[in-house]
């Protein structure tokens, strides 16, 4: 059974009349007879009693309209869902990105869904080491990294820069300060991220190369839990100036550069250059694209 036979088969049965269905259907009545012969053919049963002057159903034909008004219907529903991802009333873009990547994405995400409310935003959490794989492997659409992956298969395209910088209380002795040393950082009580990452490495490599001791009071598990905790004094941090915006601008932590530590990196969306995914990624690259060459920064 094919779907445009079935929809024949329904206007015979709703006009109940070959000819004023042909005509509906801006068809031929010979044609319209054919289209309803093929199914009667394929299910091997009589669909109309053709004794009668009108199109009337036989049991075999009442059965079949039950179940060709569901199938339409779903036909219909499935036509309509995939022209709505087309013109992006609806459709999902997977990113994966590490805590702090995911900062640069918001503002961007909210940018795109005021244009195409419809579409839906699935950012994953990821270590920065896998997501080139990740991408490559299609389970997700973008990937959010600070280096050049080195897979074949992927491009790039810089979203914005950012650095480490040592945050601490507007009333700590850091924040009258515009920078600090390694030195006088180690000394103080410092709240930590605890997951393994290669920034974190870095830090505590070039402690132990200094031979210094880095004064690590508390380490958890979250970038809103390390900054929860220096807005309530208990230490300073040193984490990318990017999760901590919003803070700095409201005066609730201060922002003091750790030249050392310092690290100016740029942030960057990795993606597929075979460029395989759905229109709304397709839509949302095209938009970060844009936004760099014409310099607008998220």
């Amino acid at each position: 059974m094919d779907i445009p036979a079935l929809r024949v088969f329904l206007t015979v049965a709703e006009e109940r009349s070959f000819s004023r269905a042909a005509v509906r259907l801006f068809r031929t009545q010979s044609a319209v007879s054919q289209a309803v012969r093929r199914l009667e053919t394929d299910l091997r049963e009589r669909l109309f009693d053709r004794t009668t002057r009108d199109a009337r159903l036989t049991e075999a034909g009442r059965t079949l309209k039950d179940y060709a008004e569901r199938v339409l219907a779903v036909a219909d529903e499935a036509e309509r869902a995939v022209r709505d991802l087309k013109d992006m009333k609806r459709g999902r873009v997977v990113i994966g990105a590490n805590e702090s990547g995911v900062e640069i994405l918001i503002p961007l995400i909210e940018r795109f869904r005021d244009a195409h409310p419809g579409v839906e935003f699935d950012v994953k959490r990821f270590a920065s080491r896998l997501l080139g794989a990740e991408v490559l492997a299609a389970s997700l659409d973008f990937g959010v990294v600070t280096f050049s992956p080195g897979e074949k298969g992927l491009r790039t395209v810089v979203l914005g820069s950012d650095e480490l910088v040592v945050l601490s209380h507007p009333k700590h002795a850091f924040a009258k300060k515009r920078r600090v040393t390694l030195e006088e950082f180690g000394r103080a009580a410092v709240i930590a991220h605890s997951d393994p990452s290669p920034a974190r490495e870095r830090v505590l490599r070039k402690f132990a190369e200094r031979g210094l001791r880095l004064n690590i009071r508390v380490s958890l598990p979250s970038l809103d839990g390390v900054k929860r905790a220096v807005e309530r004094g208990m230490g300073v941090a040193l984490l990318p100036r990017r999760c901590a915006l919003s803070e700095i601008e409201a005066g609730r932590l201060a922002a003091t550069l750790l030249p050392e530590l310092r690290r100016p990196r740029e942030l960057r969306l990795v993606y597929r250059s075979a460029g395989n995914f759905g229109n709304s990624a397709h839509a949302f690259l095209d938009m970060v694209r844009t936004d760099r060459a014409q310099g607008a920064a998220p």
